[in-house]
């Protein structure tokens, strides 16, 4: 989801430009867009903007299409789907853009680091408050939050295997 309609709401056509950045880099690499185990929570962007920022991003790529592709062409679609999920709408591409991207060896800019994929953090319940006036209750949650270093993290080393269901 978009980071302007998640927080205010705001939807256009450079929310879907951000949308499909997210599948974009979840085809390439056979996983969700977000994970959690516990109270740890990760996603997939701030992983490959880890992996892309250490020129490692080939090892997000999902083994079952590996062999199948050359790795110029999927480190491009990385960089493109990096630069779909651009933190603010106004540098994201337009889907032409990214068409013409996808389909010629045009120079890309260099992505900008994804800031609300920055640092993830798990949540831990620490406090709460509450108070009510004629009727209306607010209750405010506050939280504990750790850093959670998406390259030391279990949660992305693992291939997760897929499972297909046959109805016979």
């Amino acid at each position: 989801m978009a980071p302007e309609y998640a927080i205010d709401g705001q939807f256009s056509t450079k929310s879907d430009v951000f949308s499909f950045g997210v599948l974009l880099l979840e085809i390439i690499c056979g996983k969700k867009s977000r994970v959690s185990r516990g109270n740890q929570i990760l996603n997939l962007v701030d992983h490959v903007w880890a992996l892309w920022k250490n020129g490692m991003a080939l090892q997000m790529v999902d083994p079952i299409i590996e062999d199948s592709c050359l790795p110029s062409e999927v480190l491009r679609c990385i960089h493109i789907g990096l630069l779909c999920v651009e933190q603010y709408p106004e540098d994201r591409p337009t889907m032409t853009s990214v068409v013409l991207m996808l389909g010629s060896d045009m120079e890309l800019d260099e992505p900008k680091e994804p800031r609300l994929y920055t640092k993830k953090e798990s949540i831990e319940a620490n406090s709460s408050s509450y108070s009510s006036i004629n009727a209306l209750s607010i209750t405010l949650l506050s939280a504990r939050l750790r850093y959670i270093d998406p390259l030391e993290s279990e949660m992305f080393r693992t291939s997760w295997p897929v499972a297909i269901n046959f109805i016979i």
